[in-house]
């Protein structure tokens, strides 16, 4: 028998503290298809899409083909854009009679205009199209902001487990497998998740090094193979979200008769976070200076110094234009330096009219909130100019067609620095090889990412030192003025215990 699945994805990291609001042309500048189109654009690829496409033919499933809608991290989607896109996926299910089964693509930190928890806006409104028996199970990122409304509406909450994320391609394959099984009549999961008073605290999901996500993983994979449990999942959170559902939470989908192990599972972990919360809230960061210092160090040396700016991260809703270390690195005088990225449209706009070759007078980056840095004023030389494509070829996203939009790298001093019209976080070797420049050749790569960098440059680089240039990703979250979360709450209140003034599950 063929089951009829529909596959959709619908993926966005909100920072309800930008200033920016997220529309259909931002999801069309990363992507934005309908229907089977996403097909073609996908197969072979390792990300959730390309691992639902892999198990419609492992399983031979008749798959309705919803469409996929990925935009890069900003501010709240408005209004047209959610309904647009949501209203495209809940059509689909719709329209398509009888489904056996659903198999999505969500992050689980989406905010809109209108909806705090569009994720689980989204999958209440599935869950009333095809009723209570059919499973439905969703891919999220590691640092949702998962709800008990996600969890009543899906069988299963399966997120990612490193961070960088690598994997998404096998939580796709985890989470169809599951489908299928609960199409066979061989599993009957339930999902419940525990959320303790707390708003930060796991570590932000950091797996490349020991510590407590690592820990935690490790429980997670030895739970998983008890009887009754098949799924459980750690959300690290997100903290740069102002709604009432922010923070670290465990889901655990079970069996039936497993529901009370579950509830002691998720609590242990929950306790364990707790336990260890100094820990998991631990900031990495340095001052500037501390980068501008080691590229001094390391001149001559083999390899790159990267610099990660990690409060400007675009993948975290960072606008990718703030200037700071762009300006230390230019009144220090280091030259042989790559820096990916500034988004400024206008300035690729004038590098094109000007022509390769061209020495320009520039007032780059720092447009969209000047008072996290000014635009440089400066002199610079177009080395470069491209349509700004590629697809990546690292552990991240292997495969996937990436857009920076025009692009220029403009040389000023000793710096080029690849100038775009889209933002992306700097997750690919590509950012800088598909323009021409050679990182492993440079003495400093400057990088617009807090983690993810670490898939493709950890294994090139001398020494990474993640810097904070006082972006609205800022890890000292007293630079945050929420007003909507739920509280009290760890450890913006003096609270001793992980379920004060909630009732856990």
């Amino acid at each position: 028998m063929a089951y009829r699945v529909l596959i959709a994805q619908f993926m966005h990291e909100t920072n309800t503290f930008s200033k920016l609001v997220t529309t259909l042309d931002d999801y069309r500048k990363r992507w934005l298809i309908e229907g089977e189109a996403m097909v073609p654009r996908f197969t072979g690829t390792k990300n959730e899409i390309g691992g639902y496409i892999d198990a419609t033919k492992k399983y031979g499933w008749q798959p309705v083909w919803a469409g996929a809608a990925n935009a890069t991290p900003s501010g709240k989607l408005t209004k047209e854009t959610w309904e647009t896109i949501r209203d495209m996926i809940v059509n689909a299910a719709r329209k398509a009679g009888k489904l056996d089964g659903i198999c999505l693509s969500l992050h689980g930190a989406m905010v809109t205009e209108t909806e705090d928890d569009a994720e689980g806006a989204l999958l209440e409104l599935l869950r009333s199209v095809v009723g209570p028996d059919v499973p439905i199970a969703t891919t999220l990122d590691l640092h949702a902001n998962a709800t008990v409304r996600m969890a009543s509406n899906a069988n299963a909450l399966v997120s990612y487990r490193t961070y960088p994320h690598i994997d998404g391609y096998e939580r796709a394959v985890q989470a169809a497998a599951l489908v299928q099984q609960a199409m066979e009549g061989k599993k009957a999961p339930r999902c419940l998740l525990v959320q303790p008073a707390m708003l930060e605290g796991a570590e932000h999901g950091r797996t490349t090094q020991p510590g407590l996500m690592l820990d935690l993983l490790a429980k997670a994979d030895s739970f998983e193979t008890e009887p009754g449990i098949d799924v459980v999942s750690i959300q690290a959170g997100f903290t740069w979200a102002d709604i009432p559902y922010t923070g670290p939470s465990i889901a655990v989908s079970h069996e039936p008769g497993a529901e009370a192990r579950a509830k002691a599972i998720a609590a242990e972990l929950i306790d364990e976070i707790w336990r260890r919360r100094e820990e998991g809230a631990k900031s990495y960061y340095r001052p500037i200076a501390d980068g501008i210092a080691a590229a001094k160090a390391g001149v001559g040396k083999k390899g790159p110094l990267v610099i990660a700016d990690g409060t400007d991260n675009p993948g975290g809703g960072g606008y990718n234009d703030t200037t700071p270390v762009l300006k230390a690195l230019m009144d220090a005088g280091i030259e042989n330096v790559a820096f990916g990225t500034i988004y400024d449209p206008g300035t690729v706009q004038q590098a094109t009219k000007a022509g390769v070759g061209a020495e320009i007078e520039v007032s780059l980056g720092g447009h969209t909130d000047p008072a996290m840095g000014a635009p440089i004023k400066a002199r610079a030389v177009v080395k470069m100019l491209s349509d700004g494509s590629f697809k990546n070829d690292g552990p991240m996203n292997a495969g996937v067609e990436t857009s920076m939009g025009p692009t220029a790298v403009l040389r000023i001093g000793g710096i080029d620095v690849v100038t775009i019209s889209n933002r992306i976080q700097t997750i690919d070797l590509q950012v800088f090889l598909s323009q021409g420049i050679d990182p492993t050749a440079k003495s400093v790569l400057v990088v617009k990412s807090v983690q993810h960098y670490r898939a493709a440059y950890a294994p090139i680089a001398r020494e990474i030192v993640l810097v904070d240039s006082g972006g609205i990703c800022s890890p000292d979250i007293s630079r945050l003025k929420f007003t909507r979360l739920r509280r009290p709450i760890w450890p913006l209140d003096g609270i001793n215990e992980p379920y004060a003034g909630l009732r856990p599950a």
